[in-house]
């Protein structure tokens, strides 16, 4: 297995790409080691020390490193946490466990229901695409008086260019489409 690895507008992580599905559908995001409960994957990726974020998408898994840990002395071992799970025969998440398929959290219920369906779908088809490419997602929160909750996670979770891709591509975007949506905010 030859497993390539490419970097994101995030230096704090990088995206491997196994050459084989990740998951089959929809995304999984885990901040910290212990939410790794139910993902085999996601766990042997944190016992390699200094690794402090790991969110995994179709096709690649993105690693997040501690300030204090330095690429070319983890990547080894993250590599070889990731050739491991794919000998091993087991499931990124344990039976039973779903990932994220919509990538949204809140429903579109009550009087904004239709502009919150074109600001999904907009998401959808043009937004989480892209991020995708960068080792990230983009989960909708909610649309409250003109305003557009997303939360980012991957690669996108703490990069330094988030702040300019939500205000100066995302929310662009939503508002040439949408006239009502006046502002994009991040939540954690």
């Amino acid at each position: 297995m030859f497993i390539q690895t490419e970097t994101t507008p995030n230096p704090a992580t990088l995206k491997f790409l196994p050459g084989d599905t990740v998951l089959a559908t929809g995304t999984a995001d885990f901040p910290q080691a212990e939410a790794a409960a139910d993902s085999p994957l996601a766990r042997r990726v944190f016992a390699v020390p200094g690794v402090t974020g790991v969110f995994l998408g179709s096709d690649f898994v993105t690693v997040t490193k501690a300030d204090a840990a330095h690429w070319d002395q983890i990547k080894p071992s993250i590599l070889g946490a990731i050739m491991d799970h794919y000998q091993s025969g087991e499931p990124a998440l344990a039976q039973g466990q779903a990932a994220a398929a919509g990538g949204h959290a809140a429903t579109g219920d009550g009087p904004d229901a239709e502009i919150v369906g074109q600001i999904k779908e907009l998401l959808d088809t043009r937004v989480r695409p892209a991020v995708a490419q960068d080792g990230g997602d983009i989960t909708f929160h909610g649309f409250d008086r003109g305003v557009v909750y997303l939360h980012m996670q991957g690669a996108c979770a703490g990069c330094p260019s988030s702040t300019l891709t939500l205000k100066m591509g995302i929310e662009n975007l939503l508002r040439h489409y949408i006239p009502e949506v006046v502002e994009v905010r991040p939540v954690a």
